[in-house]
C-alpha cells in the first residue's frame, strides 16, 4: 500500500490525491462505487480531516468523484471524450473507446417541418423532412439523445427498419451515395428537462450539453440534429490554432 511521506516536499493532500487517482485508475474502485469516510481515510494515510477534505474537493473539481448529500463520496464515472478535429461518427468513437455501442430508434416519422428546421435545411415551405428520434447508449448506458432531421428529397424511401440496422452515416454513403464531408456544430450548456432525463436515467434538472449539428455533402446541408448528452459522461476538446 502507497503511504503518505511527510518528508516529501509535496502537500499532503497532493500525494492523498495521487493515491486515490492511481486506486481509480488501476481498477481497485470501480465507476460509482462508494470511497471510504473522511474517518476512515484519516485513520489508514495518518492525516488530518481538513487534509481528506481539500483532497475531496480537488477530485471533484477533477471530475474523478461525486457527492451525494448525506450519502457519501462516489467515483465519477469516466467521461468520454470527444476531439472536435473532424466529423464523428457515435458508433464508430464508442468501438473507438471499446465500448459497445447501441442505438434504439424511438421515433421515426414524415413531417412537414417548423420553421427553424426548414431554415436549418435551406428546404421550401412545402418539403418535407424524416424527424428521426434516437437514444444512443455505450455499455447499455444512455449517453445522447438525438433528434435528426433529413430532407426527404435526398433520402427517398428510407426506413426505420434500415437505421436499426446499420449507423445512420453509413445508410447514407451505402444506400444513396451520400458521404459526409463536412460539420458544423454549436454547443450550448443547460439543465435536463424531465421528458429527457427518464431517457437519459438521470435526474431532472442535471447538467447536459446541447449540441446543434449541420452536416453537408457537396455544400449542401443533408442532415440537422439536435442532441442532448449527458453532462457526467462527455466532455469535448477542441484545437485551436493562431492564424499566421
Amino acid at each position: 500500500m502507497k503511504r503518505i511521506d511527510k518528508s516529501n516536499p509535496l502537500p499532503l493532500y497532493n500525494q492523498l490525491m495521487e493515491i486515490i487517482i492511481s486506486m481509480i485508475e488501476n481498477g481497485k474502485f470501480d465507476a460509482h462505487d462508494k470511497l471510504p469516510s473522511e474517518r476512515e481515510f484519516c485513520e489508514k494515510y495518518d492525516v488530518s480531516r481538513i487534509t481528506v477534505r481539500q483532497t475531496l474537493q480537488e477530485l471533484e473539481k477533477e471530475g474523478y468523484i461525486y457527492k451525494q448529500h448525506g450519502k457519501g463520496t462516489y467515483v465519477a464515472p469516466k467521461k468520454f471524450g470527444q476531439q472536435l478535429f473532424t466529423v464523428y461518427s457515435f458508433t464508430e468513437e464508442m468501438k473507438r473507446l471499446d465500448k459497445n455501442p447501441e442505438t434504439k430508434v424511438l421515433s421515426f416519422e414524415l413531417i412537414k417541418p417548423k420553421d427553424r428546421i426548414r431554415t436549418a435545411l435551406h428546404l421550401g415551405p412545402e418539403d418535407e423532412v424524416y424527424k428521426i428520434m434516437r437514444l444512443r447508449l455505450a455499455d447499455s448506458v444512455p449517453m445522447l439523445l438525438e433528434t435528426s432531421y433529413l430532407p426527404a428529397a435526398k433520402f427517398p424511401f428510407l426506413t426505420k427498419e434500415a437505421l436499426k440496422k446499420k449507423p445512420m452515416y453509413h445508410v447514407f454513403e451505402e444506400d444513396y451515395s451520400i458521404k459526409v464531408e463536412r460539420a458544423i456544430e454549436q454547443f450550448h450548456a443547460s439543465n435536463i428537462d424531465e421528458k429527457t432525463a427518464k431517457l437519459l436515467k438521470i435526474n431532472q434538472g442535471e447538467a447536459c450539453m446541447n449540441i446543434k449539428r449541420s452536416t453537408y455533402f457537396h455544400d449542401e446541408v443533408v442532415e440537422y440534429t439536435e442532441t442532448v448528452a449527458r453532462g457526467d459522461q462527455f466532455f469535448y476538446t477542441a484545437e485551436l490554432q493562431n492564424p499566421r
